[in-house]
């Protein structure tokens, strides 16, 4: 089986969802979310067993690829397509091996390409950088230069991941640095109309002549992962 990294990456969060997160996480893919991140900081395990397991099969009924944030052993246990970690969560190696080799494991650069070829050669699936803009969810992150994507484009083999205030207005020059995916959460789930919102994002890969002819032959080899690696 083939995964694809690419397209409009929406993460989870609850202060904008609330009990509604099965409901708005459905309306993200309707509109044309790629994959979907499950991101919750809390300490209640048992919720956070049920919500994962249910946006797992969510995302297996309509294709999309879905990741856990920060919880190899829930992503297990949800049936998760893989993990995103953090540059403190643990060593990529190690938990490859406990994780298995079909599983996606992606892992935050802020704005270090250093930390990103190390990833790769540890055995990253995918990478992000980011804050490029003013973020909400993350407002003290460490902010990163567009050219940064344009470096890393050039010297890594795996899927690029753009985070931090990204919108329909400045998603675009991101994805001509060489971003694979946009990671959103405001301008998705803080929408007053979550499915338009994604639609709109979602229209900017289909429309971008970078992920049609270019896509299917420049990138084929760089954002398509295989279970079987």
């Amino acid at each position: 089986m083939i995964k694809p990294l690419r397209g409009l990456y929406v993460i989870t969060d609850r202060g904008l969802m609330g009990n509604d997160l099965l409901a708005r996480a459905e309306q993200a893919i309707a509109g044309g979310a790629r994959l979907l991140q499950y991101r919750d900081k809390s300490t209640d395990t048992r919720r956070q067993a049920r919500e994962a397991t249910a946006l797992a099969q969510l995302c297996k009924q309509h294709d999309v690829c879905f990741i856990i944030n920060d919880d190899p052993l829930l992503a297990l246990k949800a049936g998760a397509d893989g993990i995103h970690l953090g540059q403190h969560d643990g060593d990529i190696a190690t938990i490859r091996q406990s994780f298995g080799g079909d599983k996606i494991i992606g892992i935050t650069c802020h704005d270090s390409l250093e930390k990103a070829l190390a990833a790769e050669k540890a055995g990253a699936d995918y990478v992000a950088f980011g804050r490029f803009f003013p973020s909400q969810t993350k407002p003290d992150a460490p902010p990163a230069d567009i050219d940064i994507l344009q470096q890393a484009r050039r010297q890594l083999a795996i899927p690029i991941v753009a985070i931090g205030g990204v919108t329909p207005e400045n998603g675009g020059a991101l994805l001509e640095a060489g971003a694979d995916m946009l990671a959103v959460i405001h301008g998705i789930f803080g929408a007053a109309d979550i499915r338009q919102a994604a639609a709109t994002f979602a229209r900017m890969f289909d429309e971008s002549p970078l992920f049609n002819a270019e896509y299917a032959k420049a990138r084929r080899r760089r954002v398509l992962i295989h279970s079987s690696k």
